[in-house]
């Protein structure tokens, strides 16, 4: 790559250094080599003008940015509107559009990304094809797994993992925060897919129609032949629906083409999707009314490629489920213990009322608060929870900055709502003590953290809420 098509590809002048070859671009310092092109973001914490410097000892060949510099560099600087969207834009055109090599299907929505997700790959590798996957669990390219950073990379790494995947379809979680930050700068989707939309990240975006303004740009990823999947039973999918016009889009729901019908979720979840007078029967090994509507538009996007309904019906049969998604152990008393990711009102309100369905005994719950994110939805939170619990434990989620005390006496200030609670900081503490104390018929819920490892030193030595469900396990087994 020359630097000659940077300046094309940015509408700059290039000066008379367009035979400059440019080995790669990068917009973290530390991974500049000799020949890259260093891009400096305004991040929310960091600003990467401040590392022009670093870039450059570094071998950086040229620097983009957005602010006008007090001094001239010894190479090419190249000021720009918005350095997130060039750094999109350089590093798609870098890896010669990758995205458009595969099928690709995006998602985005506060709940059911990842089971979504999940669902989707299954259906699709149960016909024989590849399926690589980028989300908040995983990121699985070429059948290899790595640990994601974020739900949705950076420009860089997005862009570098399609470049070198081989698989087919591509699934990719997108967050609102990616759409924000232009991540998703140069990408183009096959399938757009809107699970739905809820109080969530108002740290960050302010108010729901902001956040509902940064999810809608999913849709101008779409490419010239691509379409949206909606959930029009969420309000704001029925907001989208009337506000979609120049791209197709298919709704499922009630009183849809792909409607649904005849749920029952006592038991084995099963319910029938109605189209084009066919009725497709759906039976499905996860529970809660929330997972009908993950399955329902793993169902519709699948339909949309090609696959046979038949063949869509049989993958759900076999779905092996989530990591971290209703993740299911048993004490030695009988107790169910649930390890799930739910972190919003609306993701607890599923997980308990699925208890509610199945005849809980009691409903317990395990649930803290993320630091340094949306305080509003706190209250909420609670209160779904103590709508349905038999007892709650208030305790710890990642710090993420907060100070320890004052998120325990936030805790503590939610409890006084609701009597049958009490705080316990320790996770590990919080966690055993429900396992030593529900019996058969009960159902624990441990909520926020799903798979994750502890990022903060409140726990007993055990490496998340999964590891340590399964070290109490093993205790109990005596191995």
């Amino acid at each position: 790559m020359k630097l000659a098509e940077i300046f094309a590809i940015l509408g700059n002048r290039s000066g008379g250094i367009s035979d400059l070859s440019i080995n790669g671009i990068q917009s973290d310092s530390r991974k500049v080599k000799p020949g890259d092109v260093f891009v400096a973001v305004n991040g929310n914490v960091v600003d990467g003008h401040q590392y022009i410097a670093e870039a450059i000892e570094q071998g950086a060949a040229a620097v983009i940015g957005q602010q006008s510099l007090s001094s001239r560099l010894a190479i090419p600087y190249i000021k720009v509107d918005n350095s997130r969207e060039a750094l999109g834009k350089l590093v798609s055109h870098f890896y010669h559009y990758p995205s458009k090599k595969h099928i690709m299907i995006g998602i985005t929505g506060t709940n059911g990304k990842t089971t979504t997700s999940y669902l989707i790959k299954h259906i699709i590798e149960k016909t024989g094809r590849t399926c690589g996957l980028i989300g908040t669990v995983e990121n699985v390219i070429n059948e290899q797994s790595f640990s994601p950073s974020n739900t949705t990379p950076d420009a860089v790494l997005l862009q570098k993992l399609l470049h070198e995947s081989r698989d087919e379809f591509i699934i990719l979680e997108i967050s609102s925060h990616a759409l924000n930050q232009s991540r998703t700068e140069g990408l183009e989707l096959d399938f757009a897919l809107f699970t739905n939309l809820s109080h969530d990240h108002l740290d960050y975006h302010h108010n729901m129609e902001n956040y509902f303004s940064e999810k809608k740009k999913i849709f101008q990823l779409l490419k010239t032949t691509g379409e949206a999947v909606i959930n029009y039973d969420n309000e704001w999918g029925k907001v989208l629906s009337g506000e979609l016009t120049a791209i197709p889009f298919t709704l499922f729901g009630k009183d849809t083409e792909f409607e649904i019908k005849d749920v029952a979720l006592k038991g084995q979840t099963s319910f029938t999707i109605h189209h084009n007078g066919e009725a497709f029967s759906i039976q499905l090994p996860l529970q809660g009314i929330h997972n009908v509507y993950n399955a329902s538009m793993a169902f519709v996007t699948a339909y949309k490629m090609g696959i046979p309904p038949h063949n869509i019906s049989a993958a759900f049969r076999s779905f092996p489920g989530v990591p971290g998604r209703f993740e299911t152990f048993y004490n030695d008393k009988g107790a169910r213990f649930v390890i799930d990711y739910a972190h919003t009102k609306d993701a607890f309100e599923y997980c308990l009322q699925t208890a509610k369905y199945q005849h809980a005994k009691n409903i317990y719950h395990i649930f803290g608060f993320r630091g340094g994110r949306d305080h509003t939805k706190r209250k909420e939170m609670v209160a779904a929870s103590a709508k349905y619990s038999d007892g709650i434990i208030l305790t710890l989620d990642d710090l993420n900055g907060e100070a320890k005390e004052d998120v325990i006496l936030e805790l503590k200030k939610h409890r006084a709502s609701f009597p049958k609670s009490q705080v316990i900081p320790d996770r590990t503490i919080a966690i055993q003590t429900l396992w030593e104390a529900a019996r058969e018929g009960d159902w624990v819920f441990i909520t926020g953290k799903g798979p994750e490892e502890y990022k903060d030193d409140y726990q007993l030595g055990t490496s998340g809420d999964l590891d340590t469900l399964k070290f109490l396990k093993s205790k109990e087994a005596g191995t």
